[in-house]
């Protein structure tokens, strides 16, 4: 097959795309980003991130745009820039592709809170900790956050989380954002094809104590794992090896506290969470 030719010389990157169309609209428009945050009542910073990559903001902020520039496909575009996979590292996309074809998903979480279920101040003091900074921080970060999609809307599949009690005790620096992700278990807990239990720390030892794990069940029938550590992570799907981590999973899941004691446990830790006295 021939490459496809570039005719406008421009990215073909869909979020570099709808950084590059920001600008030449803006451009066109004649104005500057006081002025068209002034215009649109959002601070002017966040349009000039928009054109620099660092984030593809929200569909309100992009939508806005559209009709000031009258650019009916901005918001076209920003679709493909939320989708695209490149976003995302490499030994993640595959994964992902299988994740967002999965009938129902069971995850384990040992010490962090899964980035399905995580506020974007976690998301960010987590993946800041682990080296990332400036626009490639912002760019993972909103990646993140953009798969909380997955489970939202009538056709989410269901999704089980255990997490171990030192998940919900190794709070964030900041205490209004660790009762803000603590609010957000509470809510996601309502969810219908949400069920996230804690496993507490007096279970003792137990067959996944070293590793996250999450179980995807495809449409063909067949359940694949995939383990990660704080450095590497493995997809599985040769069948012993999947039986054998779900046995593990099964009998933690056992020793875990039910839904109803889940979230009561958790509600017990927003009441003990230093409130800001500023509210």
């Amino acid at each position: 097959m021939p490459q496809r030719r570039v005719i406008t010389g421009r990215s073909q990157e869909p979020r570099q795309r709808f950084a590059e169309e920001l600008r030449l609209l803006r451009i066109e428009k004649k104005v500057s980003l006081r002025h068209l945050g002034e215009r649109l009542g959002w601070d002017w910073s966040l349009f000039g991130k928009m054109e620099k990559g660092h984030t593809i903001g929200s569909p309100e902020v992009v939508e806005a745009l559209g009709q000031y520039y009258d650019s009916p496909l901005l918001l076209a575009l920003w679709e493909l820039a939320a989708a695209d996979k490149t976003q995302f590292k490499e030994q993640y996309r595959r994964y992902m592709a299988l994740e967002a074809e999965a009938l129902s998903l069971w995850h384990f979480a040992p010490s962090v809170v899964p980035g399905l279920l995580q506020v974007p101040a976690y998301a960010r003091e987590l993946l800041a900790a682990g080296g990332l900074k400036g626009r490639e921080l912002d760019q993972q970060v909103e990646a993140r956050i953009g798969r909380r999609d997955l489970l939202d809307g009538e056709d989410a599949p269901p999704f089980r989380s255990i997490l171990s009690e030192t998940v919900l005790r190794t709070p964030l620096r900041d205490g209004a954002e660790w009762r803000n992700q603590l609010k957000h278990l509470v809510e996601v807990m309502q969810c219908p094809n949400v069920t996230i239990q804690v496993l507490t720390n007096n279970v003792g030892l137990h067959g996944l104590m070293n590793a996250t794990v999450m179980f995807l069940r495809l449409a063909d029938g067949r359940t694949v794992a995939y383990t990660e550590d704080g450095y590497r992570g493995q997809l599985i799907t040769e069948n012993a090896s999947v039986e054998a981590l779900q046995r593990a999973y099964d009998a933690m899941r056992d020793l875990a506290l039910s839904p109803a004691e889940s979230r009561n446990f958790v509600l017990a830790l927003l009441e003990e969470a230093p409130c800001d006295p500023s509210i």
